[in-house]
């Protein structure tokens, strides 16, 4: 959810023309992150829920590429962005140890 704050913090202060571009783009991506996740997690069996954790990622990734963009149009406090990738890097690394966590015990099993 820190990701998700960052990032609507980060777009207040985007052109208003892009509002129904790259800011709807990148607020929709990183919002499915945790709304992914939270899914997955009500979801019967390891591996959807190892599924959901993989869509989450995708989003996250996709999150970036947007950041990343955004970053080379100039849009937003560089320094934010900064701030919002390293939550995207921390984030990326807790979704991949969640899924290989589930993974491993539903191997087990």
């Amino acid at each position: 959810m820190d990701l998700v704050v960052c990032v609507y913090t980060l777009a207040k202060k985007f052109p208003r023309d892009e509002a129904f571009r790259l800011t709807d783009q990148l607020l929709r991506a990183v919002s499915s992150v945790p709304a992914n996740i939270a899914e997955g997690h009500t979801r019967q069996g390891a591996k959807s829920f190892a599924n959901f954790l993989s869509v989450a990622k995708g989003s996250l990734m996709e999150g970036e590429t947007y950041l990343l963009l955004a970053k080379r149009l100039g849009f937003g406090d560089p320094e934010l962005i900064v701030a919002c990738l390293a939550e995207i890097d921390e984030t990326s690394r807790m979704i991949a140890a969640l899924r290989n966590r589930v993974l491993a015990r539903d191997r087990s099993s």
